[in-house]
């Protein structure tokens, strides 16, 4: 299902890093995300949310632009 906030995501299985590029043009990588918390949030039906319940403030984040 499409997200309002999140315009494209990607993991790098070697390093657990989950790449967020948000509607606006920000990018984000999330550090030391499991795998399945990335397949839970593609798979999810409200991105955005499950992005904020699940993921911020839980991972380091390094803001790419």
């Amino acid at each position: 299902m499409p997200s309002s906030v999140i315009s494209t995501m990607s993991y790098d299985a070697a390093t657990a890093t989950l790449r967020i590029t948000f509607v606006s043009g920000m990018i984000y990588d999330y550090k030391n995300v499991p795998e399945e918390i990335y397949h839970a949030l593609k798979t999810s039906g409200a991105k955005g949310i499950y992005l904020n319940q699940h993921i911020k403030g839980r991972y380091p984040f390094e803001k790419i632009k």
